[in-house]
């Protein structure tokens, strides 16, 4: 009886990044194969179905057992089953720790467990992105949040060093695990107008600027923790709206700043009080941790919409803000200048990002 036996001998590990990309994605072998013809690769290669069924085969088998080296990116480099240059190694990594923005969107600022594990198959059917895919990223997701908890230093410098991504990919993976750890809400209806990008980018401002890591680099948990001592200050800013000399002298200089500057000023002036209320109020009630969690939920209804409402854009947001901000420096009986810059810089940064005029 004639046995038929494929064999390949050599010495680098041949990996196509299109098949890979295929794997990846969670497509089947056959799935895989149908793409790669409808591309016209038997045309370009002069080979047969048959070939191109074997080679597609060799090649996902070839993914599956380099997967548990990629789950430890640095044992990749170590190992000597496969023969893969640096360069191909770290396009491997990379893309295998990439993400679809439709469905961490879906994700951000959920418990990373078996409970939202199990949502998956919905989230798979509503972003489209294959339940495969689905699991290994959210995978992924966990993995990196497990290894980086139990670390001291700066969370971008350890997800960078200890799963070798880019620092673009390191800093969007320090926003999920940060988001996970807070819980911050995201999937209210009123927020769904914000990327990914948007929240990732106001992820960024918090760790660098409100986490205990923010003024000491080097205690545990640094960029995953707000800072309790200054949320606890931020209490201190109150006395800008109970104060009436203060809120009123503060509306004064505002708005004889932005007086002829802009389309928006009556507007403006008009809900100074309630727009600062707002802002102060968020900032006064982060002791809590519900309130925490509702940080986007409160930046939007307390000032972006009642903003939006009257029609400002995005240069008289920046312009109202700067004044906003800068005015409380004049002010005689003001004495929280430090945490009030710590706090608006913040606040400016994220209302800026998540104001889509």
């Amino acid at each position: 009886m004639a046995v038929e036996l494929d064999v390949f001998v050599g010495n680098t590990t041949i990996m196509d990044e299109e098949v890979y990309q295929l794997w990846l994605d969670g497509y089947t072998v056959n799935d895989a194969v149908k793409v790669r013809m409808e591309g016209g690769v038997l045309e370009e290669c002069e080979t047969s179905a048959d070939v191109l069924l074997s080679d597609t085969m060799d090649q996902y088998r070839t993914f599956q057992m380099c997967e548990r080296l990629l789950h430890s990116p640095a044992k990749l480099a170590n190992q000597l089953l496969f023969q893969i240059p640096p360069h191909r190694q770290a396009i491997l990594i990379e893309r295998y720790y990439a993400f679809d923005d439709a469905f961490v969107r879906e994700v951000l600022g959920k418990k990373l467990s078996k409970g939202t594990k199990k949502d998956l198959d919905d989230i798979s059917a509503k972003t489209t992105v294959t339940l495969k895919s689905c699991r290994r990223q959210f995978d992924n997701f966990k993995r990196v949040l497990k290894v980086v908890e139990e670390l001291k230093g700066p969370l971008v410098e350890n997800i960078r060093q200890h799963f070798l991504l880019s620092d673009k990919l390191a800093r969007d993976y320090a926003a999920i695990v940060f988001f996970a750890n807070n819980r911050f809400e995201t999937g209210k209806r009123k927020l769904q107008y914000l990327t990914f990008q948007d929240f990732a980018f106001c992820a960024g401002q918090l760790i660098n600027n409100w986490t205990v890591g923010a003024v000491d680099n080097m205690v545990e948990d640094m960029d995953v923790d707000l800072d309790k001592e200054f949320l606890q200050e931020l209490k201190e800013l109150k006395i800008l709206i109970t104060d009436k000399d203060l809120l009123d002298q503060h509306k004064s200089l505002v708005c004889t700043a932005l007086r002829g500057k802009t389309k928006a000023f009556n507007e403006m002036e008009a809900n100074f009080k309630n727009l600062s209320r707002g802002l102060v109020n968020i900032a006064a009630k982060l002791t809590n941790t519900k309130d925490v969690r509702d940080f986007f939920i409160d930046l939007v209804e307390k000032f972006i919409e009642p903003c939006r409402s009257d029609r400002w854009t995005a240069a008289d947001m920046r312009l109202y803000l700067t004044h906003y901000t800068n005015s409380a420096h004049i002010l005689d009986t003001f004495k929280h200048q430090v945490v009030w810059d710590r706090y608006m810089g913040v606040i400016k940064s994220c209302i800026f990002k998540m104001y889509h005029d």
